[in-house]
């Protein structure tokens, strides 16, 4: 069994059902984190329809906050989701300004070690976790 994310009539995904559920309650847990809803809508006949609109802001929000980010936790539990997030937006010839914008240290999430602050969030490690997850993303 697996079910579409969809916009419109257009495949941007078909995972198995449990990888699905998961992806979809990853969103709903991350999205306090930044505020914005998901733009994922509810699963009817084993489809969820995307709402690009908001499901590029959500995703660019969540970008934006894992590249102002020097907590390493914090970025790598965010990692996943987001590089799966991140193909499904290249799928619908959508772009991410967060992945190009100066992302200056949001005092909220800051590591300290012993060599001072923690780096910040790396917009390229995202772009290379997307491509290595796009080949496992069957549409």
């Amino acid at each position: 069994m697996s079910q579409y994310f969809q916009v419109g009539k257009v495949d941007l995904w078909n995972p198995s059902n449990r990888v699905a559920e998961l992806f979809v309650r990853t969103s709903e847990a991350v999205a306090p984190l930044v505020g914005v809803p998901t733009g994922i809508g509810p699963m009817r006949a084993d489809d969820y329809e995307i709402d690009l609109d908001v499901f590029v802001g959500f995703v660019d929000a969540l970008v934006s906050q894992y590249r102002r980010s020097s907590h390493p936790i914090l970025r790598s539990l965010l990692e996943g989701f987001l590089a799966t997030a991140l193909v499904l937006v290249d799928r619908a010839d959508r772009d991410l300004p967060a992945l190009r914008a100066d992302a200056p240290l949001d005092p909220r999430d800051v590591s300290v070690g012993a060599d001072g602050i923690s780096p910040l969030g790396d917009a390229e490690r995202l772009k290379q976790l997307a491509v290595a997850q796009a080949r496992a993303m069957p549409r």
